[in-house]
């Protein structure tokens, strides 16, 4: 008869609980790791997607324009959660070509300020 694994998984750590200790469960072990991680970087402040540089990738987190702009918007996938990368940026504020996809749009400058990104 093959022995009983249960394998747990932590941040940091892998504990392999076998027949050894049939009563694992019933224990006041814990179930998972719930320590604070010390090294985490804290998530970037989200910015427009006016600011980013080209070949930067970020998730869109939200879109301030007004409705018939963000039907728009909508209708070509932009989408909060969506990676959007920023492919290239015209001088003069002009606008800029963003990808999201395989589907590459050029926006105004003016547009992309109301988009925000977080890389």
């Amino acid at each position: 008869m093959l022995p009983f694994i249960m394998v747990m998984a932590t941040f940091k750590n892998l504990h392999i609980l076998t027949e050894t200790y049939p009563d694992c469960l019933t224990k006041d072990w814990p179930l998972w790791n719930n320590r604070t991680i010390v090294n985490a970087t804290p998530p970037a402040a989200p910015m427009t997607l006016s600011s980013m540089n080209p070949g930067e990738i970020a998730t869109i987190v939200s879109i301030h324009t007004d409705e018939a702009l963000h039907q728009r918007l909508l209708a070509m996938g932009f989408r909060v959660g969506k990676h959007i990368e920023l492919i290239r940026k015209a001088r003069f504020s002009g606008p800029l070509q963003v990808r999201i996809g395989t589907t590459d749009i050029l926006l105004r400058k003016a547009e992309a300020e109301k988009i925000m990104v977080q890389a």
